[in-house]
């Protein structure tokens, strides 16, 4: 009898052309690519693909709504386990953020054949599924095929109220904004894929990126609370124009507000930078205003893409610093308010 074929260890991160949310389509690709797509009109599909938001809506009747999405990418780092964790939490993300709670999901997986050893592929799926779990929902299923880079992630179902979907459009004239995890995932994963990632920054990147988003099931349920996005592969600057522009208003973003990452900051200044961050510039970068005398590394940080980020919410501002307080006793020290939204016709503003 023939000995098993022996596949030696390689870094994940080494098979694939880029990490994470950075491998997005740029937005302006996107749009052109779903440019005169809108799908026929259906009175119970509540949210759709017209303005780009988290997740679909269908309600199915007075009392429940269903919340879809599907999300996946390739390794942003080199642990099998800790992949499968970012790629879980990241999809998720989507359910929380349309103010659903997820009920089940279905794997979506493609590995290399013969270049990734069957333990690391069963490592990710159990590094899902520890996600999955947190988030008390099963994996139901799923699809693998045989491809020539390592992918992960899920299709994910959930449930919500009517009265409680929030959408990227829903901020209003006056509302606050508020930011529930730190910027810089890009940045540290550029960082890592160069090897000068320090433990400690690599810690903290695993601790946000595998943090659940469910707060924003809880949010949905306040009246106060307008809008919810989160902030993934289009960086802070991107989601924030979604939200302008779906919206109707203008947003203003203070820059000495945002939190960042540890080390975000010190990497960016010293040249580590995603190539999703150039692209992302050049999509959306004429749309948006910032200071004249701002280097160029701290615009890379504004358009930086987020692995599974924080949620941006639009809340009325009177009642902001009692979310924010909620927010972070329900496990989000990072949170802030980073700014606030203006009568406006879609831009997105930053002001030192």
């Amino acid at each position: 009898m023939n000995a098993p074929v022996s596949i030696p260890p390689v870094r994940l991160t080494s098979l694939a052309h880029g990490g994470g949310c950075g491998c997005k389509l740029a937005p302006a690709v996107l749009q052109e690519l779903l440019a005169g797509a809108a799908a026929p009109p259906f009175a119970q599909l509540l949210v759709g693909t017209e303005t780009g938001d988290d997740a679909a809506v269908w309600q199915v009747d007075e009392n429940t709504c269903i919340v879809a999405t599907t999300d996946f990418f390739m390794p942003v780092v080199d642990d099998p386990h800790d992949f499968g964790r970012i790629a879980a939490t990241n999809a998720i993300s989507d359910v929380y953020a349309m103010g659903g709670r997820p009920v089940m999901a279905l794997a979506i997986l493609g590995m290399p054949l013969g270049k990734i050893a069957p333990e690391t592929v069963r490592s990710i799926l159990d590094g899902g599924r520890a996600a999955c779990t947190a988030a008390g929902i099963p994996i139901a299923g799923g699809h693998s095929i045989d491809a020539p880079e390592p992918i992960y992630g899920l299709a994910v179902i959930g449930t919500c109220r009517p009265q409680d979907v929030r959408r990227n459009t829903g901020a209003r004239p006056g509302d606050a904004l508020i930011l529930t995890k730190g910027l810089g995932v890009g940045i540290y994963s550029a960082a890592f894929k160069k090897e000068i990632l320090s433990e400690a920054a690599y810690a903290e990147m695993i601790a946000s990126t595998t943090l659940l988003n469910s707060i924003g099931a809880e949010l949905a349920r306040d009246p106060d609370v307008h809008g919810i996005t989160d902030v993934t592969g289009f960086g802070i600057l991107g989601h924030g124009l979604e939200m302008a522009r779906g919206s109707g208003v203008d947003l203003d973003l203070s820059l000495a507000a945002l939190p960042w990452l540890s080390e975000a900051e010190a990497l960016a200044e010293a040249g580590t930078v995603t190539g999703a961050s150039h692209r992302n510039w050049d999509s959306y970068g004429a749309e948006t205003d910032l200071p004249s005398d701002l280097p160029a590394w701290r615009r890379h940080l504004l358009t930086d893409p987020q692995t599974s980020g924080g949620l941006l919410v639009a809340c009325d501002a009177a009642k902001a610093d009692e979310i924010l307080a909620r927010v972070r006793s329900a496990g989000y020290p990072a949170a802030r308010r980073i700014g606030f939204a203006t009568e406006g016709s879609g831009r997105v503003r930053v002001v030192a």
